[in-house]
Formats: structure tokens, C-alpha cells, sequence
């Protein structure tokens, strides 16, 4: 039975020291077969940020796939910006976007980060018609037989909020995302764990949020999510930095516009599926 450990949004410049290696730990000890980080690794990706991430990350004791998030783009160099924008995370370069496939179980990543956008918010998510076809694409050489999640920083679509253009593109790539079978997309950006499940034209799929261990707490401690997968089933154990929470009062209803929102109240766990 895989399992995976999905954190995101460790903010290295405001990361939480103690809950950075309270999850190392747990890696060392359960030893799961794979780390799913959903991005933002550093605060303003300056170098110093990036060289502690860098080092974080590849102390590690289990493989590891890497997204990138709008924090992980130079906010002060926008040459560099524009340029080289993944300049500062060459140390751990060849676990960005990294597609990992385990017994029964393929991680399958999904850029939506943008250098710049036609909006003045250029934070929010971006996915555009190459990175899609290039998510697709994998999905598409995997074996039938295989529960395909797709990793991103940014969730697709907001839900139950009233927000605007949370993710450009989101709407069409969760639509052709369930078109071709994934049965989740696990995200970050918004500091609280969520487990929704979002209709499409193609019909459902799920959306898996993993909160933050980061002092830029919203809603929830510091947190991660333990996903268990099998006979295409998953599900999700949200973990407690401190205070063992139980998972339906951590998940929340709704996902909330930016990082910087309150969430709604939290709800019972979506069942697998």
C-alpha cells in the first residue's frame, strides 16, 4: 500500500524551525515512500532562503518531488525574473517537477506558476495551454491500471468562495485533469488543508490541499498530509505539528482566494473514492 507524505509551503525565511524537524523526523522514522512538496520552499527566494531550502529538502531520508511555487520566483530581480527564474533552485534542480511513479501509484506534476500575467496579482495561478499538454501527455504514457495524482502549488479552482480568477486555466485543466482519469490534484498556496471534491464537465475530482509549516499560519497549526492509496482508493490523515487535531476539524469547506484569506469552517473529510 503506497504511502506519501504531502507537505507545501515551508516558507524558508519564515519557516517554523521546530515543526520543519518535527517532519523530518517523521520521515526518519515511517520512511514513506515518497514527498510530495507542493511549493513556496522560501519567503522572497532570496539566495539564503533557497541555499537552507535546498539543504532541507535534500537531508530528506525518502524521495522527493518538487513543485515551485509563486514564492520560489525572484520578487527584486525581475531580469533574473524573466530570464533565469529557477536560477536559485538549481541545488535540488532535478527533483522540480519531477514525475515519480510508485507500485499502482504515479505523481505527475502541473505547472502553474507564471513570470508574469496579464493581472496585476501575479501570485495567483497560472496554467497555460503547453504546461497543461505536458501534464496530460504523462498522464497519457502511464499504464491504465495506475491512480494518477497530479502535483501543483496553486489550486485549480476555487470552491464555495467568492473570489475571482483564482487560477487562470484552472477551470479547463481540472476539466481535462478528470477527463483523463486523475483522481486527485494536491496543492498548497493557502496554508489550510482541504479535501473537496470539485465537479467538472468530465465529471468529478477530488482536490487535496496541504496547509503550511511555515509561521504564516491561517486558520490551522502547522501541518502535513499523509495519503494512503489503495485499490485506487485514497485517503488522507491530516498531521499535527503539537496538538494532535483530529483530520475533519482540520480540513476546511472552502478555498480561500489567496494565502493572506481566512478560510471557511471546517468540514467532514471527503470520502475516497
Amino acid at each position: 500500500m503506497p504511502r506519501l507524505f504531502h507537505i507545501s509551503d515551508v516558507h524558508f525565511g519564515c519557516e517554523d524551525v521546530q515543526a520543519l524537524a518535527w517532519v523530518k523526523q517523521r520521515i526518519e522514522a515511517e520512511k514513506p515512500d515518497v514527498v510530495a512538496l507542493t511549493g513556496d520552499l522560501t519567503m522572497r527566494a532570496r539566495h539564503r532562503e533557497f541555499r537552507a531550502a535546498c539543504a532541507w529538502i535534500q537531508s530528506l531520508a525518502a524521495p522527493v518531488t518538487v513543485e515551485v511555487g509563486n514564492h520560489d520566483l525572484p520578487y527584486f530581480n525581475l531580469i533574473e525574473r524573466f530570464v533565469a527564474p529557477y536560477h536559485r533552485i538549481r541545488g535540488i534542480e532535478r527533483l522540480v517537477e519531477r514525475e515519480i511513479e510508485l507500485p499502482g501509484v504515479a505523481l505527475v506534476p502541473l505547472k502553474t506558476t507564471a513570470r508574469a500575467q496579464w493581472r496585476l496579482n501575479w501570485s495567483l495561478g497560472y496554467v497555460g495551454p503547453r504546461a497543461l499538454a505536458k501534464t496530460l501527455a504523462a498522464i497519457d504514457e502511464l499504464p491504465e491500471e495506475q491512480t494518477v495524482l497530479v502535483t501543483a502549488h496553486h489550486p485549480l479552482v476555487e470552491a464555495n468562495t467568492r473570489g475571482k480568477a483564482l487560477t487562470k486555466g484552472g477551470e479547463r485543466a481540472l476539466a481535462a485533469l478528470a477527463g483523463a482519469g486523475v483522481a486527485a490534484v494536491l496543492s498548497g498556496h493557502v496554508h489550510d488543508p482541504f479535501d473537496l471534491v470539485k465537479e467538472t464537465a468530465n465529471g468529478p475530482i477530488r482536490m487535496i490541499g496541504a496547509g503550511t509549516l511555515s509561521l504564516r499560519i491561517r486558520s490551522t497549526p502547522p501541518s502535513f498530509n499523509e495519503l494512503t492509496i489503495e485499490d485506487g482508493a485514497v485517503r488522507v490523515t491530516v498531521r499535527t505539528f503539537g496538538e494532535a487535531i483530529p483530520t475533519p476539524e482540520m480540513q476546511v469547506s472552502a478555498v480561500p482566494q489567496n494565502a493572506d484569506q481566512r478560510p471557511g469552517e471546517p468540514v467532514a473529510p471527503v470520502a475516497a473514492n
